[in-house]
């Protein structure tokens, strides 16, 4: 039974094999990852639960129409959160960013999905460690210093995405209250 959504906005193709690892780990749980930019509202409220990832560009915007993105993506879509209750929803996110070239907007994107999902209800689960980054400022930490969800660094730190995705999932999984099958 599918019970998680996984949607994301993507530039390069790397918020998409994120969100591709994450459905493999969940199997059968997880709906097939599905970009935002062919997604409603109403798709994302089909879900119990949801994992919702995104890179953040430039100056620390979500991803776009001016964003070499190929189309609508989390910013375009961010006025439908307005229709969207995720009143008793639990709900995880991971961001992609580069804390080397912006690290005065370090995954800021990320901090806008939080703000977005909260504002309709949704109960943000599985924040992350700020630890072992190197930035000077994120809207995406909350007041006891973790970000808000996962957050991976692919341009200067790849060779710790995988643990920090493996360890992140555990969390998610018990937020979620499933079981994953792992080889």
């Amino acid at each position: 039974m599918t019970t998680i959504g996984i949607f994301f906005g993507s530039d390069t193709g790397s918020t998409r094999k994120i969100a591709k690892q994450i459905s493999d780990h969940f199997g059968e749980l997880a709906a097939k990852p599905v970009n935002i930019n062919k997604a409603s509202a109403a798709d994302l409220a089909a879900y119990d639960y949801l994992i919702l990832g995104t890179p953040t560009l430039g100056e620390g915007q979500l991803p776009g129409m001016g964003a070499n993105c190929g189309g609508e993506s989390w910013e375009e879509f961010m006025p439908q959160f307005e229709e969207l209750d995720l009143a008793g929803k639990k709900v995880a996110l991971f961001g992609l960013g580069d804390q080397v070239g912006y690290p005065k907007q370090f995954v800021n994107a990320l901090g806008e999905l939080f703000d977005a999902v909260e504002g309709c209800g949704g109960e943000v689960v599985a924040p992350w460690p700020a630890t072992g980054y190197s930035f000077s400022a994120s809207t995406a930490l909350l007041d006891d210093g973790q970000f808000v969800g996962l957050v991976l660094d692919q341009d200067n730190q790849r060779e710790l995405t995988d643990d920090r995705l493996k360890s992140w999932l555990a969390s998610v999984a018990e937020a979620f209250e499933v079981s994953v099958a792992t080889a």
